[in-house]
Parts: structure tokens; sequence; C-alpha cells
């Protein structure tokens, strides 16, 4: 019998199987997918996380590989609204670091025990000693017995730990067009612009090039070429032609809120985009998983090295967890709102976004930006 089983080796559950082998712990992890993946979505890494990392030896080797940001800027037609600077606060690394999630994972997972790959896992059962793990394995079944089951597959694991419609689920109707493409800018800086048909956001990755992720009138066609065009030509209203010719490919993708007011059944956890969705403008969903994660392993470790369960520590943890993930989630439909296309109410947005990074507000927005009041920061 396994000390802890992890369903999910994404980046949350990379790092909570990392972090226990780190203390010894015997863990199993389980991965749907046969291979690893090459897409990149989530790409920055805030300060508390690197802070969080920097123990077991992994923030020198993410930010080897990362480019820092350092600020951000909005822009609404061509014009300067105001400049976050991550640089001014009083953090152990007051940046953002940015790198494609596959390098990230690559980091992690070379922490992390190898996982069984292309076991899909289908039931989740708590036994009073123990908990058994129901999966597929290239077309049999397998049965695996653990003392502990963390799932962290993300929200399409979901229904392993909550009951169907348990947890409630806002869909929004925004839709958003990514790319990764070669640019010229300031690999330092970051900068959203806040124009009358949506947001335009573009972040800096390494070996020069830039993500970018626009807003997407909804209703329009799924067809790939006629979604390529779309982000080309939201590039080049905002004065990027160069890199709207780069462009080749965009995909596109939707937002949900999903905020679990429990973490924790008995022996069963879930963390990450399982426990919690937050849409990613703004960037903080996958922090928010590698801070459970963190947090969480050295109260797993304790768990299974003396056989008691650490039950008063596990419920301040899970109200942490809680607590901050509503503080995100908040934010980012913050963000969402303001991405939208304004219409009429364009120059009123630009006003108070000017008035939001302008004064002693500014370093408060900064603070937020970087994930400053996670309750684990």
């Amino acid at each position: 019998m396994r000390d802890v089983t992890v369903v999910g080796a994404g980046p949350v559950g990379l790092l909570l199987a990392g972090e226990l082998a780190r203390r010894g712990v015997d863990v199993e992890l389980l991965e749907r997918r046969p291979a690893v993946g090459d897409g990149t979505r989530a790409i920055g890494i805030h300060s508390p996380v690197l802070a969080a990392l920097e123990p077991s030896g992994l923030t020198d080797r993410l930010l080897a590989a990362a480019v820092r940001v350092r600020r951000g800027e909005a822009r609404s037609r061509g014009r300067l609204l105001g400049t976050v600077h991550f640089d001014v606060l009083p953090a152990r690394f007051p940046f953002v670091a940015t790198l494609p999630q596959a390098a990230t994972e690559s980091v992690l997972g070379g922490a992390a025990p190898e996982p069984l790959r292309g076991a899909y896992v289908l039931a989740v059962i708590p036994h009073r000693d123990m908990v058994v793990v129901r999966a597929g394995l290239l077309g049999r079944p397998i049965e695996y017995e653990s003392r502990i089951v963390v799932v962290a597959g993300g929200g399409a694991a979901r229904d392993l730990v909550y009951r169907p419609s348990a947890v409630p689920a806002r869909d929004y109707r925004d839709r958003y067009l990514m790319t990764d493409a070669a640019a010229d800018a300031d690999s330092e800086l970051a900068v959203i612009h806040l124009d009358p048909d949506g947001v335009l956001e573009s972040f800096p990755l390494p070996g020069g090039r830039r993500r970018f992720v626009a807003w997407d009138p909804p209703g329009r066609g799924d067809d790939p070429e006629a979604r390529t065009q779309r982000l080309r030509d939201a590039l080049a209203r905002r004065g990027e032609a160069a890199a709207a010719d780069a462009v080749t490919a965009a995909t596109s993708f939707g937002v949900r809120r999903v905020v679990a007011p429990r973490l924790r059944h008995g022996r069963v956890f879930a963390i990450g985009d399982t426990a919690h969705e937050v849409s990613p403008i703004g960037g903080q969903g996958m922090n928010l998983g590698l801070l459970d994660a963190v947090t969480l392993a050295p109260l797993l470790a304790s768990w299974a090295h003396t056989g008691r369960a650490p039950d008063l520590g596990l419920l301040r943890w899970e109200a942490r967890r809680v607590q901050s993930a509503r503080r995100a989630a908040a934010l980012a439909s913050v963000n969402t709102a303001l991405g939208r296309p304004s219409g009429r109410g364009d120059a009123l947005r630009r006003t108070a976004v000017r008035a939001m990074l302008s004064g002693p507000s500014a370093r408060v927005f900064a603070r937020a930006y970087s994930m400053g009041f996670d309750v684990d920061a």
C-alpha cells in the first residue's frame, strides 16, 4: 500500500509528488496523458511561489529558464494609462517569472517520481483506513490501495472528489484567442491593451517570443484559419504588425469560475484546478495550485511518517487555501470585466485605470497582481 497517490502529473501534481518524495514519503503519481504535453498554457510564476520553492532548489532551476517581468503597462488606443511596478515590492523575488508550461513541468518533474502514464482514473473510493483508486491502463483495469489520495487532475477530475453539481461553476460568455509568436519588444515588460473592442495581453517569454491573448467576440466560428486571422487583426490594430505577421496559429479558450468550499474529505484531497478554477486573465490559477501543493506536502508527510492525521493543521490549511482561491477568483472576475469591449464606457474605464495605477494605489495593485494577498504569501 502506498503512502500517497497523486492523480494528475501537471505542474501541481508534479510539485506535490516531488515535495513528498523529498520528505521520504512513498508516493505514486498517475497521469492520464500517455506522453508529456508540448502545449504552453500557464506561463507566469509569481513571487510567493518562487519563495516557497526555494528550499527545494526548484526556484533556481525555474529562474535559469525564465524571463523576469519587472513591470506591466496598461495602454488604451496606443496611449499609456499607467504602469504596475513589480520591482518596487518588498519581496524576495520582485518580478514575475515567465516560461512555457512544458518547461515548468520539466523542472518540477525532475524532482518528482516518474508518473505512470496512460492511467485513466475512474473512481476514488474512500474507506476508514485507506483509499481505493480504480483506473484503466492501456485497456485493462487496475486498482491501487493508498493511505491518502490527492486529486490534482484539473477540472476534468473534479467528479472524482465532488458529487455532480455539488460545486457551483460559472461559465462566462467571454472567449479568448491565444498564441506565442516572435516579437521584438522589451523582455521585462508586460503590456495590457484595454481598447474599446476588448483586451489584448502581451507577455514576454524566453527566446524572443511573447504570449498574446486577445478577447474574441462570442459566436465567431472556430475555423482554425479564421481564428488565426482574427488574432492577426487584433494585433495589427494595436500596432503589433510584426507580431501579427509572425502568427501561424491561434487557439481558443473560454473562462470558468469554480471555488470549492472544501478541499478535504477524510483521506481524499482536491487541489489546483480540481478544487478551484479562475480566469486565466491575470495568470494566478497555476500559482494557486502550486501553493496548495507546497503547503500541503509537509502536513501529508507528517501523517505518513507518524500514522496520525494532523487534523488541526489540515483544517487551517484548507481554510487558508479556500480563502486565497476566493480572493484570486474575485480579482480574476474584475480582470475579465475590465477586458471586455467598453463601448460608451471607454472613457470612464480609462479614467478608472489611470486612477488605480497612480499614487499609493499603484503599489496595492502591484501586490495584488503578483499574488501578494494570497494567505500563504
